[in-house]
């Protein structure tokens, strides 16, 4: 009887066992499949202008951060949104072993600077990059850099400055879409960008180029 009881209580035991794993299953499943439906219903809402925004990283993960978040810019198609992604750094002459040496350095340690249009997508796409702990602005709320700001990060502000009009053919020199060539659609001044027809998969797609990397044919 006690070889009886004892069994019974090891099946009780491993049922009980097998119905926390199924329970546990079951939450990782509907926490997944909302992590899916907040991505999906992701609105792209802003106020459409481009700024440059601080983001703060971990220690160590700022050329990784950079390197990601423009795989996901390239992957998601998102050159009309997010237009560049930088880590300050700057020029530092070292004396070792009486030999002078230039080196490159952070200015800001465990900071990135991204250039886009802030709406949703552009944020989830930062934020939820891998060594990202939130950008920089009151409770996380990403604030854009002032002028005075972005000169002392030697930030490009200044415009550039290209002679191209609409129908014009220009060739893409840098970029995702380097090597390609079209005919400019549209400019804006505003963005610093052109746009232009790419045939993708047999269909017709426009496609938002910067001023920067595009050379008139």
């Amino acid at each position: 009887m006690a070889d009886e009881k004892s069994l019974d209580m090891e099946e009780t035991s491993e049922a009980s066992e097998e119905i926390e794993k199924t329970e546990e299953q079951v939450e990782e499943t509907a926490a997944a499949e909302e992590t899916v439906q907040k991505s999906a219903n992701i609105k792209q809402q802003g106020d459409n202008e481009p700024h440059w925004y601080v983001v703060h990283t971990y220690s160590g993960y700022e050329e990784k951060v950079k390197k990601d978040i423009l795989k996901t810019i390239e992957n998601r198609r998102l050159q009309d949104q997010m237009f560049e992604v930088m880590v300050p750094l700057q020029d530092v002459t070292e004396v070792r072993k009486g030999v002078k040496k230039t080196v490159s350095k952070k200015i800001f340690p465990g900071y990135v600077l991204v250039h886009m249009i802030k709406n949703d997508v552009t944020w989830y796409v930062v934020r939820n990059t891998r060594g990202v702990t939130g950008f920089v602005g009151p409770g996380s709320e990403p604030v854009p850099l002032t002028d005075a700001e972005m000169i002392r990060l030697g930030v490009r502000n200044a415009d550039i400055e290209i002679d191209v009009e609409v129908g014009d053919a220009i060739k893409v020199i840098a970029g995702a879409w380097e090597g390609t060539v079209g005919n400019i659609k549209t400019i804006s001044k505003t963005k610093q960008s052109v746009t232009i027809d790419i045939d993708i998969f047999g269909r017709s797609t426009d496609v938002e180029i910067s001023l920067g990397d595009i050379q008139k044919l």
